[in-house]
């Protein structure tokens, strides 16, 4: 596991997830994205993506997934993007723009993932990874 040596080591992040504190909630999101292939720690990503109470916790989450500049951090974003209500929709837009907008190289990168996720299994997921890619053309 990258930067966790045991599941015992994930066990305080995965039970800060659910916290009261947005400022906790953020946290953790920020630190389990690092292990996001972990299907125990996929499944609370996703819930703290979707944070039905503040809108930072899912900015926070979407950012950290995003800076791991890879397909399954994006596809997680794009999971996300893809059933959001609109105000949790722009903040995981913010994020895409505030990690993956920064520079032409950034687009470059952008645009490679997408492209990748264009042929996901999930037609949600395939979606819009096609409407992100679009302009990036």
């Amino acid at each position: 596991m990258t930067g966790f040596e045991s599941h015992d080591e994930l066990t305080p992040l995965l039970q800060e997830a659910p916290s009261a504190s947005w400022s906790v909630r953020a946290a953790s999101g920020r630190r389990l994205a690092a292990v996001a292939e972990v299907p125990e720690v996929a499944e609370v990503l996703h819930r703290l993506l979707l944070d039905g109470r503040d809108t930072f916790v899912t900015q926070e989450t979407a950012e950290a997934l995003l800076e791991r500049w890879d397909v399954l951090g994006l596809r997680m974003v794009l999971t996300a993007l893809a059933s959001a209500d609109d105000e949790t929709g722009d903040h995981l837009g913010a994020a895409i723009l505030n990690i993956c907008g920064q520079s032409e190289e950034d687009g470059e990168r952008l645009a490679v993932l997408c492209s990748a996720l264009t042929s996901d299994e999930d037609r949600a997921v395939r979606e819009e990874a096609r409407r992100i890619l679009e302009p990036l053309r």
